[in-house]
């Protein structure tokens, strides 16, 4: 049985989806600099980040809540 979860943003949005955002807002170097994980800073990559993402529950609760952040901060019109 699913439950709809109207309210919640982070609601049938990918960690991929997530990170691509992150990454083409901020960067690498930033996003690096925002979230201080090594696979952030040293030769990132989208699926080298979502591996260690995956395993590491807290790092994966940093990057949703900046993700929600930016979701907050984003100008209506975008």
């Amino acid at each position: 049985m699913t439950t709809a979860q109207p309210k919640n943003p982070l609601h049938c949005v990918t960690l991929e989806a997530i990170l691509n955002e992150l990454v083409a807002h901020y960067g690498w170097e930033a996003l690096g600099r925002e979230i201080e994980i090594r696979c952030f800073t040293h030769d990132p990559s989208i699926s080298s980040s979502l591996k260690f993402l995956r395993r590491t529950p807290w790092a994966r609760e940093r990057v949703e809540s900046l993700y929600l952040y930016v979701l907050r901060h984003k100008p209506a019109a975008e």
